[in-house]
């Protein structure tokens, strides 16, 4: 089954309340109505951990940030609004486990593990822009705890190299095709990528972490066995905060879930076989041999006293031979499917 995550990341705008409304989003009951069928919800939920002293040069951090998105002046006090400490990630960590979700922590410094000392996330999540931070990968890989990686902004020498430094720990990676494009046009999308890494990686996981508009991409990438999706999620697209707009607001999020949930029951097994279920469309709707005019009885029917019409519970043109040169036992009405008990 795949395993689906919301990425909230930093949609709580800086509020733990907000981000707990996330998360109630995330594993809101998925049911499909038509069938009556209740779904699996999303699997886990992803914040973002910073630590700004270890990430930003103080050009950075000084610089006007004038965007209509700004929670503050300069980008260093932009994006301390955004932060929440060690405590709140905990609070939030105990409400999704409270929930029955994973806690995925995407670490962006080496100074964010102090998360430690409270819980111990489900998975780490490394950003694409980190790949190439390998004291970070590293630090995170000692921890023993399972990884999860984009390659969004990284070629095959650059995962190469962050393989290699997280095996030396342990080796539960999964690797997410990613597009670091916010949000990506479709036509850089390169889903065949998925194929690739299920090729050349394929002692790891292999998913897809979206930044497309809509669900269809999601989709086709679980069509491509893509066993992880994950996507950005808010309760309100139209919030201040520069993911909100490229996230799924909540009919987004039920439609994607949904639809994941119900092509993973389509895939089914690699045969050619009727379905039991279709046994009563086909004897309904199929063609059988019938009579394009009276046959009387004692009379030898020909090729051209017959025709096909549905019901399909009689026998089928391939089976001709059993009906043209036999013998109508009993008078047979035009427009009538021809049974066995109706000829010799």
């Amino acid at each position: 089954m795949t395993y689906i995550i919301g990425e909230i990341g930093q949609n709580h705008n800086g509020s733990v309340d907000l981000a707990k409304l996330t998360i109630d989003l995330a594993c809101r009951p998925i049911e499909e109505d038509l069938f009556q069928m209740e779904l699996k919800p999303m699997d886990a939920v992803k914040l973002t951990k910073r630590d700004l002293s270890q990430e930003l040069s103080k050009t950075q951090m000084d610089a006007p940030y004038t965007s209509q998105h700004s929670f503050g002046t300069t980008y260093g006090a932009h994006r301390e609004v955004l932060e929440l400490n060690d405590e709140e990630h905990f609070e939030i960590y105990k409400y999704a486990k409270n929930k029955g979700l994973d806690f995925v922590e995407t670490l962006c410094a080496v100074g964010c593990l102090s998360i430690f000392k409270l819980f111990s996330p489900d998975f780490l999540k490394v950003a694409s822009r980190d790949l190439t931070n390998l004291p970070l990968l590293a630090a995170m890989a000692e921890t023993k705890v399972p990884i999860i990686i984009s390659t969004g902004m990284a070629d095959k020498a650059q995962l190469d190299d962050a393989l290699d430094t997280i095996t030396k720990y342990h080796s539960n990676i999964s690797i997410l095709h990613c597009v670091s494009q916010y949000p990506t046009r479709p036509e850089n999308v390169n889903l065949n990528t998925i194929k690739y890494l299920q090729k050349h990686y394929s002692d790891y996981k292999i998913g897809y972490s979206d930044h497309t508009i809509g669900i269809s991409t999601p989709l086709a990438a679980v069509a491509m066995g893509a066993e992880i999706i994950e996507k950005h999620i808010t309760i309100d697209r139209r919030m201040k905060g520069t993911d909100q707009a490229g996230s799924l607001g909540p009919d987004g999020v039920n439609r994607m879930v949904r639809d994941i949930r119900l092509l993973e029951k389509s895939f089914g097994v690699e045969d050619i076989f009727m379905e039991p279920s279709v046994v009563q469309a086909k004897h309904k709707l199929e063609r059988s041999i019938a009579s394009n005019k009276l046959i009387t009885k004692g009379s030898v029917i020909s090729e051209n006293d017959i025709h096909l019409l549905s019901p399909g519970d009689g026998f089928k043109w391939s089976q001709q031979g059993l009906v043209i040169g036999k013998t109508a036992l009993v008078d047979i009405n035009e427009n009538e499917v021809i049974y066995q008990q109706d000829i010799s």
